[in-house]
C-alpha cells in the first residue's frame, strides 16, 4: 500500500493506493482491500466515513463492473464518497483484478458538514459529496461519437453539477482528466482551449486508461471545487 499525507485546501488529507490481494472473486478482493484501508485510516484517527473520493481500477471491463458494484456495497450511508472507475491493464503488478486510490480528509471541526448526494433515481455511485466548504463531484463521461463532442458535453455537465452542488466553475480547485489511450493528449489540450478558463490556482492532471463504464466513452473528468 502506498500512503501520502499532505495539507491541501486548508485541511489534512490522507491518500491511500493499493492493489487488492488476489482473491476468489472481485468482491472478495474489494472487501479485503477496503478493510486494509480502514485499518490504515484508523492509525490516523480516521475511518472510511472520512473518505471524500475513491478511484477504482479494473484489470478488464468485467473486473471494473464487479468492483464498482462491490464498492457501492462497502461504502454506504455516511461513508459514500465521490467516485470514478476505469479499465487499465497496465495499472497492475500482481494478479489482482482491482486496485483502488482512496482520498480521505480530517473534518475541520466536529460539526463539519458531510452530505453525500445521490442521483435521482439513485445509481451505484454518488452524484457528489459536500464536505466542509468543498464539493467533490464523481467522474463525468459522455457517449457522444467524437472526442470533441464529448469534451463539450462533459464540461457542460461538470458546470451544471457544480451549480447544483452549490458551487461554480470559477471555484474549481482540481480537475483530473483520464483520456482513452487511443486518443492524443495534444488533441485534448487543444479542445480544452475553447472551454471556459480554469482558475489560476486550479490543479489539472491528466492520465490514460483503457476503458470506462460506457464503451463509447473517451474521457472521464473528476472535479473538486470550493463552495464559498
Amino acid at each position: 500500500m502506498q500512503k501520502k499525507i499532505f495539507s491541501w485546501l486548508g485541511g489534512e488529507f490522507v491518500e491511500l493506493s493499493a492493489e487488492a490481494r488476489p482473491g476468489t472473486s472481485v468482491e472478495a478482493e474489494a472487501i479485503s482491500l477496503f478493510r486494509s484501508f480502514e485499518q490504515e485510516l484508523k492509525t490516523h484517527g480516521l475511518s472510511l466515513e472520512n473518505t471524500v473520493r475513491t478511484r477504482l481500477w479494473g484489470r478488464d471491463k468485467e473486473a471494473r463492473n464487479l468492483g464498482t458494484g462491490a464498492r457501492s456495497k462497502i461504502l454506504t450511508g455516511s461513508a459514500k464518497a465521490a467516485s470514478s472507475s476505469y479499465v487499465s491493464t497496465n495499472r497492475f503488478d500482481s494478479d489482482a483484478r482491482i486496485a483502488v486510490d482512496l482520498l480521505a480528509t480530517r473534518p475541520s471541526r466536529a460539526d463539519a458538514e458531510r452530505r453525500p448526494i445521490e442521483f435521482q433515481p439513485p445509481r451505484n455511485y454518488l452524484c457528489y459529496l459536500r464536505q466542509d466548504s468543498f464539493v467533490f463531484l464523481s467522474g463525468y463521461t459522455s457517449a457522444a461519437e467524437t472526442l470533441e463532442t464529448q469534451v463539450s458535453e462533459i464540461i457542460k455537465a461538470v458546470a451544471g453539477g457544480l451549480m447544483v452542488a452549490g458551487s461554480m466553475w470559477d471555484k474549481l480547485v482540481k480537475v483530473s482528466l483520464f483520456l482513452h489511450r487511443s486518443q492524443k493528449l495534444e488533441t485534448l489540450r487543444e479542445l480544452l482551449e475553447s472551454a471556459p478558463a480554469l482558475p489560476a490556482d486550479c490543479q489539472v492532471e491528466f492520465g490514460f486508461v483503457d476503458g470506462y463504464a460506457a464503451d463509447k466513452s473517451l474521457l472521464e473528468v473528476e472535479s473538486t471545487a470550493r463552495m464559498d
